[in-house]
């Protein structure tokens, strides 16, 4: 696993995001999630779905869309900063009772049970990435975590164009 940022409980906690540009003014909504549920939870309950670090948001968003959806199609990056980083509950992989729900793959209803009832329980919960084994996703409902998150940057998103060459002759 990629070392959690610093020590956790004290400094600065950053997360980030990748949108589509027409959604930057309601980055941490939930919405998407609430309409179709995600890996960790279910439909119906509002989740904000980031990464540790800005490589695996990327790679987050272009596992669904594909590279040339990035590439072609305006996105934003949005960090936030986690005011007190003792308000993150940490998944480590031994935590989660069915390993398979650390793969890639379509969720389980166990596995999205068992992230409603974490967030349920806590303002921000911090799991391992199935995109990125080696990395984190934070996950929180915005509006139980209001007040203890802050936007600190938001820009235009762009792809390193290698990312999307140009079909070979």
């Amino acid at each position: 696993m990629t070392p959690l940022p610093g020590a956790l409980g004290s400094g600065e906690i950053l997360a980030w995001r990748l949108d589509l540009e027409t959604f930057r003014s309601s980055w941490d909504s939930g919405e998407g999630a609430f309409r179709v549920g995600g890996r960790w939870n279910s439909r119906g309950v509002r989740t904000v779905y980031c990464a540790i670090d800005p490589a695996t948001a990327i790679l987050e968003v272009a596992v669904h869309k594909t590279f040339r959806a990035l590439d072609t199609v305006p996105h934003v990056l949005t960090a936030l900063k986690v005011g007190d980083p003792a308000a993150i509950h940490v998944v480590q992989p031994d935590m989660v009772p069915n390993p398979n729900w650390l793969r890639p793959g379509i969720p389980s209803a166990g596995q999205q049970a068992f992230g409603d009832a974490l967030l349920a329980r806590h303002r921000f919960v911090l799991v391992p990435s199935a995109v990125s084994t080696y990395s984190w996703n934070l996950l929180f409902d915005a509006e139980r975590a209001k007040g203890a998150y802050a936007m600190v940057l938001q820009q235009r998103f762009a792809l390193d164009p290698r990312l999307h060459p140009p079909a070979p002759p």
